[in-house]
């Protein structure tokens, strides 16, 4: 009897890590929705496969269920998917409502959906309907994968990523004064500036603050990959800035914070914010009710020190190079706590989690 139990274990895990794996296409797809991967099982033969492909398009169960070829075998199937089904209209209709309405006696469910609007409400209508429910099984790799979806619901903010690029001996920048020229004085290699597009590909909003954009002059698009650019969030205390810098271009939008309010372009808004009282709260609540599930915070030195200080991120992926700038403006400091470090050509990149 445990032999028994302990194969049908495995067998839930086996194929909710194939949901897992079908998830992970509709990366940087997905918009405000999670990444979610479905199989259906008959007889232990996937007969049916799908995933979450696009914001606003079906949900990975009704993929799943649609690439049956023979619908007859749904009655005698089971279903797995990495999250809840849905049992709500939004830009399509309830996945539970599908599920019923194919009749299959079984659905194996990897984590609960913390949105407000599903939150249990699957499960509990596919209970009603008689059909058997088995949830938490890898629950913690289905919520990982979705871990800007799950901290958005969670915490009311938008999941919040540092990166930095640093000297081998710890500076961000060299010393600039009055005569040093205008843009990035480049640390990292070419190979990992294109990790970084991939990335902002990946994200809903990049942030920075004034002197990043006065003195680097970024773009802060994915020129470097295919992919959408993230909305481009800049700090501007006294709305200084000129809007013949890259961060106002019409490549992308751009949202600035700032106590001096100025005419609104057709890709540039302009937000007001009390700088006096907690202004990265504000940002963020302005982002979450805006539904930015994810922020890259990529400086300057003072914008990263104060999300460190008052604990507002999430991961920290930061380059060291192989330059020595002997001085210069000292790279942010992390709490001591583990991280993963990886290599990427001569760079090397520190991996941290907020735990």
């Amino acid at each position: 009897m445990q032999n028994a139990i302990f194969i049908m274990e495995q067998n839930y895990k086996k194929y909710i890590r194939r949901c897992i794996d079908l998830a992970l296409n509709g990366k940087g797809h997905t918009k405000t929705n999670p990444m979610v991967g479905c199989v259906i099982v008959h007889n232990d033969q996937i007969i049916g496969e799908g995933f979450h492909e696009a914001y606003g398009g079906p949900h990975a169960e009704v993929n799943a269920i649609h690439a049956v070829q023979d619908s007859s075998l749904l009655k005698s199937s089971t279903l797995y998917v990495s999250l809840e089904p849905c049992a709500h209209t939004g830009k399509t209709p309830p996945c539970s409502d599908l599920i019923i309405e194919m009749q299959i006696p079984r659905v194996v469910i990897g984590s609960r959906d913390p949105n407000s609007l599903v939150a249990g409400k699957g499960i509990e209508k596919l209970k009603r309907a008689n059909i058997e429910v088995i949830e938490g099984i890898l629950s913690d790799e289905c919520i990982a994968i979705n871990n800007r979806f799950f901290t958005y619901h969670s915490k009311k903010r938008p999941y919040v990523i540092l990166k930095w690029a640093e000297s081998a001996d710890g500076f961000l920048d060299i010393e600039r004064v009055a005569e040093t020229p205008i843009g990035p004085n480049w640390i990292s290699n070419p190979i990992s500036r294109m990790l970084v597009h991939k990335w902002r590909s990946e994200e809903n909003a990049i942030l920075v603050g004034t002197n990043t954009v006065k003195y680097d002059n970024p773009s802060l698009t994915t020129r470097y990959w295919p992919g959408n650019s993230p909305l481009r969030v800049v700090l501007d205390r006294k709305g200084i800035l000129s809007h013949k810098l890259n961060v106002f271009s019409p490549n992308a939008s751009t949202i600035v914070f700032s106590d001096k309010i100025q005419d609104k372009s057709y890709n540039v808004s302009y937000t007001e914010i009390d700088f006096d009282e907690k202004p990265l709260e504000q940002v963020l609540r302005h982002l979450w009710d805006h539904e930015v599930q994810s922020v890259i915070v990529e400086g300057g030195k003072m914008l990263l020190e104060s999300f460190i200080q008052r604990g507002l991120w999430d991961e920290a992926r930061i380059f060291r190079g192989s330059k020595l700038f002997r001085k210069g403006l000292a790279a942010p400091e992390l709490p001591n706590q583990p991280f993963t470090v990886y290599f990427i050509a001569n760079d090397q990149l520190l991996l941290f989690k907020n735990s």
